[in-house]
């Protein structure tokens, strides 16, 4: 007996069998390790280039920063922006300034480990000693003075006053007559009567002084600008320059 009809076929798709646990946690792990590696590079880059995070060991600067508080640096500036007088410059010490802007409590063990890898890579903030944090006062060619005793800096004829200041602080407590040199800054700490700043460097008599500088700050030790109260939470707010104090103050003339 022969078959008339055609034959008939009976096609069987075969599903492709699931991946095996190994192997999908083996794309998990990858996929995580990508993530980790993208953060360790956009963080090196961001850190070297853009920002940088630093701790606020001491007083020098209320009551705008608090000891403990972390801040937030652009370091485009001198590089890229300008300087002005009142931005809070994190520089670094030009020598044996003493107070330094990033003296964390130190850890011991994994912990020192980690976080001085997170350090590296800018994700925890900076604990060099060579670090400082204060106010640009005075620019290159400024005229400064100061008869102390409560009286107002006057900048190049033009007498301050400066609102963010510790309350029951003297403008300063030295008298001052100086002008700025070229490439330099004068720089002091908002807490006056706590602050080790250019005032304390004037003096041959003082550690860190120097003939060239006389108190002032190389520009190029400039880190950059802080821009950011980070921390704590409840402090979180930006850092605005307070351009109104100095708005009158004209440039320093050729003669100084």
């Amino acid at each position: 007996m022969s078959l008339t009809g055609g034959a008939q076929h009976c096609a069987v798709v075969v599903g492709k069998r699931d991946a095996s646990p190994a192997s999908s946690a083996g794309r998990t792990l990858a996929e995580f390790g990508f993530l980790v590696l993208l953060v360790i590079v956009l963080s090196f880059v961001l850190k070297t280039f853009l920002i940088q995070s630093f701790y606020i060991p001491s007083e020098s600067m209320e009551p705008l920063l608090e000891e403990n508080n972390r801040v937030i640096v652009t370091k485009l500036a001198p590089n890229v922006l300008n300087l002005h007088r009142g931005d809070v410059v994190v520089f670094h010490d030009p020598g044996q300034w003493g107070t330094s802007a990033g003296e964390l409590p130190e850890d011991e063990g994994v912990k020192a480990f980690f976080h001085g890898v997170a350090q590296s890579l800018g994700l925890a903030p900076q604990s060099s000693e060579e670090f400082l944090i204060k106010r640009v006062i005075g620019l290159p060619g400024d005229h400064i003075t100061c008869a102390g005793n409560g009286a107002p800096l006057v900048i190049n004829g033009v007498a301050i006053t400066e609102p963010y200041i510790a309350a029951g602080s003297n403008p300063s407590t030295q008298v001052l007559d100086l002008v700025v040199p070229e490439g330099g800054l004068w720089v002091m700490g908002d807490n006056r009567d706590a602050s080790a700043d250019s005032r304390w460097h004037d003096d041959p008599g003082e550690a860190g002084y120097s003939e060239e500088w006389k108190g002032a700050v190389p520009i190029d030790n400039v880190v950059g600008v802080a821009q950011l109260r980070s921390w704590p939470l409840d402090r979180f707010a930006l850092i605005k320059n307070p351009g109104s104090v100095f708005a009158q103050v004209p440039d320093p003339s050729p003669a100084g």
